[in-house]
């Protein structure tokens, strides 16, 4: 913890650094209701927090589509301005949308700060967070391919030096340069993921006749948690978006039966299509999986939409079909927020059996509610997932199944 020049006390993360300040924008489209639209500031606010800002304001445009030239209106872009002005602590503006290199030369321009977008955040914290060398390749192809098509935008300060002599030639023989050169880079990017998806490959195919298992779910979901349960290994899992980045296999037996187990990258709401592509080999590992464990915080106001953000996700990776079963995670976090001292024990036990039916009903899928960090009712889940196993194994590899 640090001090402001006058004395006030400055907040900072986990790291020790200070933390930046900022504002939040989120765009009411029509059809939205203004609980839509917090519950995406909500989330942005995680994301900003990650990253290393803390929200101090929000604010909300009620808008049918984005202005071409600010995103939002010009009176709401006053607005903001007005409020920095008058709290010049705030470091950055971060909006819940992507924005266009021109708009966010435009906003920058008129509020004098710096501005981010939504994909632009999560490729930071993702950046931040990449640890292996994969990881790390992955990331900056996402930063690139994002960067390619805005450069144009980055260049508007040329624009007013029109008519300079020396000037103008020079600038579009850079930005061409600076295209060149990142094209160059995203070439040179794209073999090396390459090499390592083909290496990847080798590894899953040396992995041998094992039914695999895929843990998959929002960002924060606890994947990682329930995983060093599951296998007793020392995954990192962290109460933080997007706390792991790489992929992790570990080799579990139950009874004599084998399998590997996976933890992958969490999703979230509008992933940037760049991550999804340069994630490509670790989304593999999904598509290579035999059955699919849904990891789900319950606990979370609207665990509802983030199962639909997962589910069209896995749509997209055309796993959709694959066997699936779904872990209502963090019930202990659900008692404490919805549950008060009071409520007798059948009351609450027939809440929970109602929300375990709703969730079936809804996907027509096995579903257990769980508690990863207090190991409450993993011994069911272990029983669940067991017998999809040795189902899996019987169809697939029947001999094996006899050596048990």
């Amino acid at each position: 913890m640090t001090f402001d020049w006058d004395g006030k006390v400055k907040k900072t993360n986990r790291e020790g650094r200070d933390l930046e300040r900022a504002v939040l924008v989120g765009l009411q489209k029509f059809g939205m209701t203004e609980v839509d639209v917090n519950e995406h500031l909500d989330e942005l606010e995680l994301l900003a927090d990650t990253a290393g800002a803390v929200a101090v304001r929000r604010f909300i445009q009620k808008i049918h589509s984005p202005d071409s030239r600010y995103y939002i209106r010009k009176g709401k872009v006053e607005e903001i301005r007005q409020y920095i002005e008058a709290h010049p602590e705030i470091d950055l503006v971060i909006f819940d949308e992507d924005l266009t290199a021109k708009q966010a030369s435009n906003l920058e321009e008129y509020l004098q700060r710096k501005i981010v977008d939504r994909t632009t955040l999560i490729l930071d914290i993702f950046a931040r967070r990449a640890k292996t060398a994969q990881a790390k390749a992955q990331v900056e192809l996402a930063q690139l391919q994002y960067l390619l098509p805005r450069l144009r935008g980055m260049w508007t300060h040329l624009e007013r030096q029109r008519g300079g002599i020396g000037l103008r030639g020079p600038g579009e023989k850079e930005i061409e340069t600076d295209r060149r050169l990142i094209r160059q880079r995203i070439a040179k990017l794209k073999e090396r993921l390459a090499r390592l998806d083909k290496q990847a490959q080798t590894r899953r195919k040396s992995r041998g006749e094992f039914v695999k298992v895929a843990l998959v779910g929002y960002t924060n979901a606890g994947k990682s948690t329930l995983m060093n349960v599951l296998s007793k290994s020392q995954v990192l899992q962290e109460d933080r978006l997007f706390a792991t980045l790489d992929t992790t296999v570990r080799k579990v037996v139950w009874d004599a039966m084998p399998f590997l187990l996976t933890d992958t990258v969490g999703f979230i709401r509008k992933l940037p299509p760049h991550l999804v592509e340069s994630f490509k080999s670790t989304l593999d590992e999904i598509r290579d999986a035999d059955i699919l464990l849904h990891v789900v915080d319950v606990s979370h106001r609207h665990f509802e939409h983030q199962m639909e953000s997962v589910t069209k996700t896995l749509a997209e990776l055309d796993v959709i079909h694959k066997p699936t079963i779904i872990a209502l995670n963090k019930v202990d976090r659900y008692e404490e927020r919805y549950f008060d001292d009071y409520l007798e024990d059948d009351i609450r036990q027939s809440i929970l059996d109602e929300l375990v039916e709703n969730v079936r009903s809804k996907y027509r899928q096995p579903v257990v509610l769980i508690s990863a960090v207090q190991k409450r009712n993993i011994d069911h889940l272990r029983k669940t997932l067991a017998a999809y196993i040795r189902e899996m194994y019987l169809r697939k590899y029947p001999y094996k199944v006899q050596h048990w």
